[in-house]
């Protein structure tokens, strides 16, 4: 009966006890899992050149090579590229033509060019505060420089990050971020998650679930995409003419600052 309302200050109490020790429990909870978490990784982490860094521009440069290209293709052109460029600096004092010939092979050469461009406002002008100031630097990349370059708290999402917090029911601190990352990528998979080798797996409720396959990218042989990326292979071996090109290809990358084109000839920008 001393529940009712007009013992609206006593249930009010008992309310709220209930409550923190919910909260309580939840955090504990949390925190065991990811205790759990940062032991396997300690041992089991992927050793990849990017994380023996904290330099801003070497984590830029990683992080926008992994944007929608496998690891193992990026490390050897991520140690070849910051011998060849090592600051920010040494970047933004390449031409285009130059950073646009180191990136071939890599896919998505927008991305070369817009790193070059961020090189050269931070030559210039320093990191902002706000990195998705730089060109092509978005919310992922930003979180992602912001915590492993700078200490910020932090916590990149990708979609193995994404996929981790959904099956587990729990969101992490920014301190596990490289964990999640390297959890998603070699056991929580999407489509047939390795359960049973899981250190979350006695925690986690979703344990066995698959995910439908992501929507796959269109096919690059005989695509739109394959065209422009032979194009630009041939303009980047020798200025050639435009009558001897695919000339819609020329367009579009002409439009994304990969090629110049005067008096019907066809370049690299300068």
């Amino acid at each position: 009966m001393f529940l009712r309302v007009e013992w609206d200050g006593f249930t009010a109490t008992c309310s709220l006890q209930r409550s923190t020790s919910t909260t309580a429990s939840r955090a504990i909870s949390l925190a065991l899992v990811e205790k759990l978490l940062l032991e396997w990784y300690a041992h089991a982490r992927r050793e990849l050149p990017w994380r023996g860094t904290t330099d801003p521009y070497a984590v830029l440069v990683s992080e926008v090579m992994l944007q929608q290209t496998q690891v193992d293709r990026v490390v050897r052109r991520y140690v070849a590229w910051l011998k060849r460029w090592p600051t920010a600096a040494a970047l933004a004092a390449a031409s285009p033509a130059e950073v646009i010939r180191e990136w071939q092979g890599l896919g998505y050469n927008r991305r070369g060019v817009n790193l070059h461009r961020a090189a050269r406002v931070i030559a210039a002008h320093g990191w902002p505060d706000d990195l998705t100031e730089l060109p092509g630097v978005g919310p992922y990349t930003a979180a992602a420089v912001g915590n492993f370059a700078f200490g910020r708290d932090e916590l990149p999402i990708d979609t193995n990050v994404q996929r981790v917090q959904d099956r587990t029911r729990s969101r992490f601190t920014s301190a596990s971020a490289q964990a999640l990352m390297d959890l998603g990528a070699t056991i929580c998979l999407a489509r047939v998650p390795r359960c049973e080798r899981c250190p979350l797996a006695q925690r986690c409720p979703a344990r066995g679930t698959r995910y439908p396959p992501l929507r796959k990218q269109s096919r690059f042989e005989g695509s739109f995409r394959q065209r422009r990326a032979e194009t630009l292979r041939l303009v980047a071996e020798a200025a050639r003419r435009l009558d001897e090109l695919d000339r819609e290809a020329v367009t579009a990358l002409e439009a994304d600052g990969l090629v110049a084109v005067a008096n019907e000839r066809v370049s690299l920008p300068a």
